[in-house]
């Protein structure tokens, strides 16, 4: 055997100890920002051709907390936080969200896009490479798995979707006008602001996310008022009840919103009565949607289990979606709480499941790679077990 061969098998072994040594620990050594992070200009001509241990797709909180842990963890993460995708900016819904009161760390509150924008620059700081660019299609059918927008091709052992949900709108005359001066779409986010305490508020919606925002709001709105264009609700009986209990809620059934209006800030619907055509004056200070979310999913192509509304299938207490190596965090997965932080905290999550399962890999790799370089220095020996093996069987 030659001294080369030897240090060959030597230097593969020494690398598998070391690998299976600390495969359960977390790898998160805080790093600087690569100097050549900001240098990889997209070719709009050639589609570039690019390889990650970690690719992450969105750019909201989940999207960036999950790289900024990616980061420090030396897997230097590729991020696509898209262009306008789904008719939203980069940053996600937060950036249609004027002002920010509970996030923690900001006392004062904080601007949406202000926020997002400190989300990314942190992911930025540790080394995340981000192109501004929409993920069209992916390729799990194997690993490593292909993300492709536009102009790149990324080739990565693991991936997080982190793509969000976008809140259902209604449109008519004032709804985008009044957008974020009087309607929103999240009655937990907003519903605590200066411009809705005190002031009669509305709610659309029929099923248990509307009864939940419209019981919400009484805590803050004089009256609360139920639009809901048929007439009967979809919500649990449960939910039904705590709503219609309510002495501050008021329901106006068989009716819909046909504009909505005011100056700086709404101040009042037209609704219409969908039996009688009649339509009516109601004094709103806030219109919220409760009308469901769609969450973004649709170019995964059927590659990951989804549920009846199309919202990831996770592992209860995990990241995990049904292909291996594939994660899931924040809103795409989350139709319950649906809050920048929770998404923030699956971020986190998402990471240290896909740190594990890197690791897991990189030592079934190194161990493959020790037993072809001891097939390599000792052929003979290997010749003499295979032989023994077939006499047991014989």
């Amino acid at each position: 055997m030659t001294y080369n061969c030897f240090q060959k098998l030597l230097n593969a072994l020494r690398k598998t100890r070391n690998l299976i040594g600390v495969a359960t620990l977390s790898t998160t050594t805080a790093t600087t920002a690569s100097a050549t992070s900001t240098k990889r200009t997209p070719s709009m001509e050639d589609i570039q051709t690019l390889k990650t241990r970690l690719c992450i797709i969105g750019s909201g909180p989940a999207a960036h907390t999950a790289a900024i842990y990616a980061a420090r963890a030396e897997l230097k993460p590729i991020l696509f936080e898209g262009w306008m995708a789904n008719d939203i900016a980069p940053g996600g819904q937060l950036t249609t969200t004027s002002e920010v009161e509970n996030f923690p760390g900001f006392p004062e509150g904080i601007g949406g896009i202000e926020l997002t924008d400190k989300f990314r620059s942190q992911a930025h700081r540790f080394g995340t490479e981000i192109f501004t660019e929409t993920v069209n299609k992916v390729d799990f059918s194997e690993n490593p798995f292909k993300i492709f927008s536009d102009s790149k091709t990324v080739i990565a052992d693991s991936v997080i979707v982190a793509t969000g949900a976008v809140a259902k709108r209604l449109q008519f005359p004032g709804s985008v006008e009044f957008w974020n001066r009087g309607i929103s779409a999240c009655a937990v986010c907003d519903g605590a602001a200066p411009i809705f305490r005190n002031k009669p508020l509305t709610v659309i919606g029929g099923g248990d996310s509307a009864m939940e925002e419209a019981t919400f709001l009484t805590k803050y709105g004089s009256k609360v008022y139920i639009i809901h264009r048929r007439d009967e609700f979809r919500a649990s009986k449960i939910m039904q009840s705590r709503a219609l209990s309510n002495p501050k809620i008021e329901v106006l059934w068989n009716s819909v919103v046909v504009e909505a209006y005011g100056e700086k800030a709404l101040r009042g619907l037209k609704v219409k009565n969908m039996v009688t055509g009649e339509v009516s004056d109601l004094n709103a200070n806030g219109l919220f949607f409760a009308i469901g979310h769609e969450p973004a999913t649709k170019f995964l192509d059927g590659q990951l289990e989804v549920d009846a509304e199309g919202y990831v299938v996770t592992k209860p207490g995990t990241t995990h979606t049904s292909v291996k190596g594939v994660f899931a965090a924040g809103d795409v997965q989350d139709k319950k709480y649906r809050q920048a932080i929770t998404a923030a905290g699956t971020g986190c999550m998402a990471t240290l499941d896909a740190e594990h399962y890197l690791q897991e890999i990189g030592a079934q790799e190194d161990i493959a790679s020790a037993e072809l370089s001891a097939q390599d220095c000792f052929p003979q020996a290997y010749k003499i077990q295979a032989w023994s093996q077939r006499e047991d069987m014989l």
